[in-house]
């Protein structure tokens, strides 16, 4: 589904330049559920941002089934990302002044489906997600989880093939995080490629794949059991 070579991202400085992301070399397959870790600054959140479209400062090749990324204009990028991806934030990123049901269609509201089909969409989704009740709801009604609970829904209305996922629990209790975690455990078995970005062990757990992270470069790979070997050679 997608794959990376040599992807970098640095942000100038005062002194030159700072690298937050360094000979990234990645594949990732379609159907996968890859967590990504590393200590603060490992530069996770910078990949999970070049793989979600939303930075287009980086240099690199970048294809998106077998689309070459790189050599397209930010337009057509958006439109492959409105077309393919959802995603999940840490802070939910739900619009105050919209209801829980008006939330979840935003994304539909981008494309040309006819209302009675988004109505249909949404429907099925408040159902599936078991928030029927809170459908006219605004999100500071709401607790954390079920917050979040409609910010995946909303990323998912779509059924997109790939969901990003930056630290989707980090503000929420333990069961609730379970609940999360099982959903997106759910979504992958359904067929959704997912990528998280995580601290949490537990959450990795629920994963096929782990990525480890530092200074900018990928360190390991449970795909790649070799990479750790070579890890210092390949900073160096």
């Amino acid at each position: 589904m997608i794959r990376l070579k040599n992807v970098e991202r640095s942000y100038k400085n005062g002194a030159g330049q700072t690298w937050v992301l360094r000979r990234i070399e990645l594949i990732i397959q379609e159907g996968e559920f890859v967590t990504i870790m590393g200590p603060s600054g490992a530069g996770k959140s910078s990949l999970l941002n070049v793989l979600a479209l939303l930075d287009d400062q980086w240099a690199g090749e970048y294809w998106f089934k077998d689309d070459p990324v790189h050599e397209m204009k930010r337009k057509d990028r958006s439109e492959i990302a409105k077309r393919n991806m959802g995603m999940v934030f840490q802070s939910y990123h739900l619009l105050d002044d919209l209801t829980v049901q008006e939330n979840i269609d935003l994304p539909l509201a981008y494309k040309d489906i006819p209302r009675s089909e988004r109505q249909a969409m949404v429907a099925e989704a408040l159902d599936h997600f078991q928030i029927v009740a809170k459908k006219d709801l605004y999100p500071s009604q709401l607790s954390g989880g079920q917050q979040q609970l409609v910010g995946v829904a909303r990323a998912v209305i779509h059924k997109p093939a790939l969901l990003l996922a930056d630290e989707p629990t980090g503000n929420l209790h333990s069961s609730q995080a379970r609940e999360i975690m099982e959903l997106f455990s759910a979504l992958n078995r359904e067929g959704t490629t997912i990528v998280q970005v995580t601290h949490s062990e537990v959450n990795a757990s629920y994963g096929t794949r782990t990525i480890q992270m530092r200074d900018g470069w990928i360190i390991g790979d449970t795909a790649n059991p070799a990479l750790a070997e070579s890890g210092e050679a390949i900073r160096s």
